[in-house]
């Protein structure tokens, strides 16, 4: 058995490509269109993983746009997505200045969440050993759920 990809469905394609990509720094791998379907698949990797998202198509993350409209709900099964990054205090830097909220801050020096314009929760995890504890991180409450 092997793992391939997570499916996820968003409601806006470019502006979830935006968060994705452009934020978070997934890079997108391949895209389907699907037009008797009417749906696109975009499957998005770390840039750590694109030799072997390339070669084995695996890991992804999918993620699915149907073109006709239509309302999803986080269910209370579904938890998270989980990402490592090199520096937990830099990535969360980046991405409030890019206008996203950590809804958990890394106050430990090891752990973050943040939400995708779906409301997708995604774990943050610093590689290695926690980074010693620093402000502004420190004393920021959380932020809504995640």
């Amino acid at each position: 058995m092997r793992y391939l990809h997570t499916m996820v469905r968003v409601s806006n394609l470019e502006e979830s490509l935006d968060f994705y990509c452009n934020k978070l720094g997934l890079v997108e791998v391949r895209r389907m269109e699907n037009p008797q379907g009417r749906y696109t698949l975009v499957f998005l990797a770390a840039p750590e993983d694109l030799g072997s998202a390339r070669e084995k198509r695996a890991p992804l993350l999918e993620l699915t746009y149907n073109w006709d409209p239509e309302e999803y709900t986080i269910g209370r099964a579904f938890g998270h997505l989980a990402y490592e990054v090199e520096n937990i205090y830099e990535t969360c830097r980046r991405l409030m200045e890019a206008g996203v909220t950590i809804n958990r801050p890394p106050r430990d020096g090891r752990m973050a969440f943040i939400r995708s314009p779906d409301n997708i929760s995604i774990e943050l995890l610093q590689r290695g050993e926690p980074l010693p504890p620093q402000e502004p991180w420190v004393s920021m409450p959380n932020v809504g759920t995640w």
